[in-house]
């Protein structure tokens, strides 16, 4: 301490004298350390003014590192982006997955990289070539067996009367055509059988001498009376006995105009019927529909006349075939389903209402979107009834309707089309809005890859149709792609869900790792 600072430090100790020694002691400490730093500060000062400058330059840390030998390959955490390994066999010290290699730096493309064959091989990168192939996938569909209302017929009263006598008492009876399905009584009935008869004894007098005029006038109204009896429902045999016997019967049989299976009975016994009233529903079960649900990804593969097959649970192994008739124009937005009808033959009265179905239903789409349906190439088709097909133009034998082209139900012939582009779904990776793949530009020296986006169509199997960006013969990755995304992602390039790129976002820091691209915002402590 110089003399000065000693001087200073006596006066202040004999002022301080009156306010205690506790306080003194405090003060002498606190200026004696002040002033023993400023001097060894000075003394440092001088020592750097006065020391020899080096004649040697200054290494820097970045020289030193720089002539150190570096790793050929380097392992990242796709992850956390910031961590560096040498060892493959590490995991991340965060998270603990395994390490991916860090590309080269050479690619400098944008959405581009290039490996070392070591690097491709550890990262297990598989390549396939685009193709042009007719796309062929199966469409799966559920669904139920139930009636095909065209097929459906109902018994009415045709006339009032009373229902004496049912030969058919409950539902679910077989009945052929010509059964005989209840007994009535109707008042209008006895009147115009009256009627018949009336005409017949009117003709038996006028006799042979009768006029031309008089004889046609009752001939009309003979044929009046019989056409009124088979308007009612009178069969003509019925009408026949009528006429034979000369007598009005006061019940009449009502018979069965077609052949099925009664569904459902609506009058009972000794109920009285008003004209148009329902007695019986009959259902002719010989061709049924397979009515079912197809999820709206599906539609590009169905057609109309194409052919299905299902199975029921009732018989398991067994196969059933069917032509699909209608495709109902209308979605259902709960379901996200569209319902498919198909009609199919039961012969044998196997198919049920209300049986449970799994359908299957193969599709080859050319290009376009085009169905490859070569039994149905150059063919003409009921608009109504697919299973109408004829080699050339006329009408259809069941509704009459003007039979329809093939191609105009959306199907194409082999020579007319190309086969479409496709690429391997694994291939693709998808965001959602975008679908990126990575094509194989290098060489086996030196394993180069490039991101394309693509403009998909729909799925085919293991396949996917692409209307847009590959051409035939690009080999694209198939294995090992999302790990070069992850790669892009890491050098902050262009990748799936970053197509601007960018500085990836790492969240972590970790000692001893290279953080130059890391996030560098600083901690509050």
């Amino acid at each position: 301490m110089s003399e000065t600072s000693a001087g200073h430090a006596r006066r202040l100790g004999h002022w301080l004298s009156h306010r205690g020694k506790a306080v003194a002691v405090v003060l002498v400490v606190v200026i004696a350390f002040v002033t023993g730093y400023a001097m060894n500060g000075n003394r440092e000062h001088a020592g750097q003014r006065d020391a020899i400058p080096s004649t040697q330059p200054a290494t820097q840390p970045e020289t030193q590192s720089s002539t150190q030998p570096a790793s050929a390959v380097e392992y990242t955490c796709s992850m956390h982006p910031q961590v560096r390994m040498p060892n493959p066999d590490d995991r991340c010290p965060i998270c603990g997955m395994a390490l991916i290699p860090v590309v080269s730096e050479a690619s400098r493309e944008p959405r581009g990289l290039t490996l070392t064959p070591a690097a491709a091989a550890l990262m297990d990168v598989e390549v396939s070539p685009v193709i042009r192939a007719p796309a062929t996938v199966g469409v799966r569909m559920v669904g139920k067996v139930e009636v095909d209302e065209t097929r459906l017929s109902y018994i009415t009263a045709w006339v009032p009367g009373r229902i004496d006598r049912l030969f058919v008492d409950y539902t679910g009876t077989p009945i052929h055509k010509g059964d005989h399905l209840a007994e009535f009584y109707s008042p209008d009935l006895v009147i115009a059988q009256d009627e018949l008869i009336q005409a017949l004894d009117a003709i038996d007098r006028l006799g042979d001498e009768a006029t031309a005029s008089a004889l046609s006038t009752q001939t009309a109204l003979l044929d009046a009376a019989r056409e009124k009896l088979r308007l009612w429902g009178l069969l003509p045999d019925q009408i026949v006995s009528i006429e034979k016997s000369r007598t009005a019967s006061d019940h009449i049989t009502l018979y069965s105009p077609v052949s099925g299976i009664v569904v459902e009975k609506h009058a009972k016994l000794g109920q009285y019927l008003d004209t148009g009233s329902m007695v019986y529903t009959i259902a002719d079960l010989s061709s049924v529909w397979v009515v079912l649900d197809a999820y709206e990804s599906d539609l590009s593969w169905l057609r109309y006349g194409q052919r299905v097959q299902f199975t029921t649970e009732a018989y398991p192994g067994e196969t059933f075939t069917g032509l699909i008739s209608f495709i109902d124009p209308i979605l259902d937005e709960k379901r996200r389903v569209v319902r498919v009808r198909v009609n199919a033959l039961n012969a044998d009265g196997k198919l049920k209402p209300g049986m449970f179905a799994k359908a299957r239903a193969h599709a080859t789409v050319a290009s376009g979107g085009k169905v490859l349906a070569p039994e149905l190439e150059g063919k003409w088709v009921g608009p109504m009834h697919p299973e109408i097909v004829k080699d050339g133009p006329g009408t259809c034998d069941i509704c009459q309707m003007p039979l329809v082209q093939a191609e105009a139900l959306g199907y194409t012939s082999t020579t007319e089309v190309a086969d479409p582009l496709l690429v391997p779904a694994t291939a693709v990776l998808r965001t959602g809005k975008r679908a990126i793949v990575y094509l194989s530009t290098g060489t086996h020296d030196a394993p180069s890859f490039e991101g394309k986006e693509i403009v998909l169509g729909p799925r085919a199997g293991d396949m996917f149709i692409v209307n847009a960006g590959l051409s035939e013969g690009d080999r694209v990755v198939t294995q090992g792609n999302f790990k070069i995304d992850s790669a892009l992602q890491i050098k902050a390039r262009p990748s799936m869900m970053n197509p601007q790129g960018g500085k990836p976002a790492t969240g972590h820091s970790q000692h001893g790792t290279d953080n130059a691209e890391s996030n560098t915002e600083p901690h509050a402590h």
